[in-house]
């Protein structure tokens, strides 16, 4: 499946609302500290429900220890700065999603970076600034797990 990398994540009802779709989905998450929340955070638990036992949520001290940890197959940034339609990206099982913190996005640095395969986006109208994590990440999980047949599911 697939690997979705927070980086960063600041607002627990984002990653528990992820940490619930990664559940449903198959995929594994992996946070990147620092975190701007307690993993037992109450809305972290409401947002995630029951799911956080059914999801395999791994955190990671840095970016570099995912890498090293998991070593993904492509790591595809996701970034309003995107040059790339991430519906045009031909996504394989064990490719990793990079999402950054919610406030600021991710790093230039990190975007400009060999380890990166390439800097996506999701089309959205002139003049918007983001569309919030949760949703973006439902958007490119369910792109890429549609590309592999869904497979997995019921």
């Amino acid at each position: 499946m697939f690997h979705i990398v927070l980086f960063q994540p600041e607002i627990p009802p984002n990653t528990g609302n992820i940490m619930r779709l990664c559940a449903n989905t198959g995929c594994r998450l992996h946070l990147v500290r620092p975190l701007g929340f307690e993993l037992e955070d109450r809305k972290l638990r409401r947002a995630g429900l029951d799911y956080r036992e059914w999801a395999s949520v791994q955190v990671h001290d840095t970016l570099e220890d995912f890498l090293a940890d998991v070593q993904p197959k492509h790591l595809y940034a996701v970034s309003t700065h995107g040059t790339q339609c991430y519906s045009d990206v031909a996504y394989q099982a064990g490719d990793a999603l990079l999402f950054g913190p919610e406030t600021r996005g991710l790093p230039a640095a990190l975007l400009e970076s060999a380890q990166v395969s390439a800097v996506i986006r999701l089309p959205m109208v002139a003049r918007s600034r983001s569309l919030n994590l949760s949703n973006t990440v439902a958007v490119l999980v369910y792109e890429a797990w549609r590309q592999q047949g869904f497979s997995g599911a019921d």
